[in-house]
């Protein structure tokens, strides 16, 4: 699909949108896009907080670096430990780690990690069951969206994703975040033309919102990017322990924010963790205390993202 026929598609979608629905132009898409009101979350709870575990695959040579110094050895022994170590090892014990908290999790997850990972995916999904998995393209470093090629292209490679998730654990997903957080105009209405509902492809709202694409509608759920515990970890040299003051803070700014103004829209943060940062010993603790910080909160609700979506009033 060219540029052009988006352009005319999105021309159309806009004046077919109903005034009563308040929309206003997207800022990076221009897409119309609406506010959800959502007054309150189940039990009148007025912050809905999803953790999100990363899933990821990235093979030899590729990925995040703990030691970039080192990256040029061969063999780089320290950064691919740093990565297989997060598989093996933290991927289950962060699993572990909400189910004896009966903690809500939601999974990324990218297609190829049940193919070349079988046996840590069937461990982690037997302490994780009822975790929706959300997709997170091929895999994070040589297989991600062909962002050059199209609207088509794009589409094909959702659909090609969506295949590998369903073949592998059963479940064909309704929820898309980009791999490597890289998406661009076209990712929106490509994946709502393979049936995805939702997208955490949205980094910058308390909020629910609803993207009106040319080619279906899109829920954005959102995931600011400064609650990621990655770019914090690898870029900004913070430890798990700085992590856990800071999502404490965050969260319980929020509950503040709602108790002082009981009329404001019932707000939502899908939190990214990943296993190289709380699949330590160290990272689950921290993340440990966090749950337990936040459970006693009582206008926070824990939950996952599908849920969310669903208690908004959307099917999926």
């Amino acid at each position: 699909m060219t540029r052009i026929l988006v352009a005319a598609l999105l021309a159309a979608a806009a004046l077919a949108t109903p005034a009563a629905a308040q929309s206003s132009p997207d800022w990076i898409t221009g897409f119309p896009r609406e506010q959800m009101q959502v007054k309150a979350w189940p039990e009148g709870r007025k912050v809905a907080i999803c953790f999100v575990l990363y899933v990821e695959v990235w093979g030899k040579g590729n990925g995040p670096n703990f030691r970039p110094d080192m990256a040029d050895r061969k063999p780089d022994i320290v950064d691919e430990s740093f990565r297989q170590y997060s598989i093996e090892w933290g991927v289950p014990r962060v699993g572990r780690l909400f189910k004896e908290q009966g903690a809500p999790l939601s999974i990324a997850l990218n297609a190829q990690f049940p193919e070349q990972h079988p046996e840590v995916w069937k461990q982690f999904r037997a302490l994780v069951p009822k975790a929706p998995i959300v997709a997170h393209g091929i895999n994070n470093s040589t297989d991600q969206l062909p962002l050059d090629k199209g609207t088509d292209a794009q589409s094909a490679y959702v659909r090609r994703t969506l295949d590998m998730i369903q073949k592998s654990t059963g479940i064909r997903p309704t929820g898309w975040s980009s791999p490597s957080v890289y998406s661009n105009v076209e990712t929106f209405p490509a994946t709502a033309a393979e049936g995805i509902k939702y997208t955490l492809d949205g980094m910058d709202s308390d909020v629910l919102s609803r993207l009106v694409t040319p080619l279906g509608k899109l829920i954005m759920v959102p995931y600011p990017a400064v609650t990621v515990d990655m770019g914090h970890y690898l870029s900004r040299f913070k430890e798990p322990l700085d992590l856990e003051r800071f999502w404490i803070d965050y969260i319980s700014e929020l509950a503040r924010e709602a108790e002082r103004d009981p009329g404001r829209p019932a707000a939502v943060v899908a939190i990214g963790i990943h296993p190289f940062v709380v699949g330590t010993p160290a990272g689950a603790a921290s993340l440990r205390r966090v749950l337990d910080v936040v459970k006693t909160q009582k206008l926070v609700w824990i939950t996952d993202v599908e849920a969310v979506v669903t208690a908004a009033g959307e099917k999926l």
